[in-house]
């Protein structure tokens, strides 16, 4: 893997190891991560520090990878995905100062191989998604999905398995 470091009016990457044949599009914001061999990440993205993503996946436009997230290979992520990284998100401390790094810890998402995931979802922290999965647009999961099941919904269901 090779690092990148580019700021312009078009993309800013800081600090990103990028593996080979890694596309990234215009207007996208990338620090401390990691892209593997192959992967294509669409405009208007942001992946956060720490976050890893694997090999030949396709990310779409106007997707949050956030800090924790972890992306098998070969995973098809859809237009405007959001992952969340905190459980009990809050701007200030009960005794009203400004919440730093120090005052929340990550909460891991891992998204196994081969795992399709439909525009608009939104993936709470601490989930994770087995290999093969498939996740339908719109829906919101809050618990991991097991290997190869169809999930959709609000909160999102196991709808059927996909066979092998």
């Amino acid at each position: 893997m090779q690092k990148l470091n580019i700021d312009s009016d078009r993309q800013h990457l800081v600090n990103v190891e990028v593996g080979e044949n890694v596309r990234i599009f215009d207007f996208v914001n990338a620090y401390g991560c990691s892209i593997d061999d192959g992967t294509k990440v669409g405009s208007f993205v942001e992946i956060q520090r720490g976050a890893f993503i694997g090999k030949h996946c396709k990310i779409s436009s106007h997707t949050f990878i956030c800090e924790g997230v972890r992306i098998g290979d070969g995973v098809f992520i859809g237009h405007n995905v959001s992952f969340i990284n905190d459980l009990f998100p809050r701007a200030v401390n009960p005794d009203g100062s400004q919440q730093s790094d120090a005052d929340w810890q990550v909460v891991e998402t891992v998204i196994g191989d081969r795992v399709s995931i439909g525009t608009s979802v939104t993936i709470l922290g601490g989930v994770t998604i087995g290999e093969g999965a498939m996740i339908g647009a719109g829906s919101v999961v809050t618990k991991d999905v097991p290997a190869r099941a169809v999930v959709a919904g609000n909160p999102g269901r196991i709808i059927r398995y996909l066979e092998e």
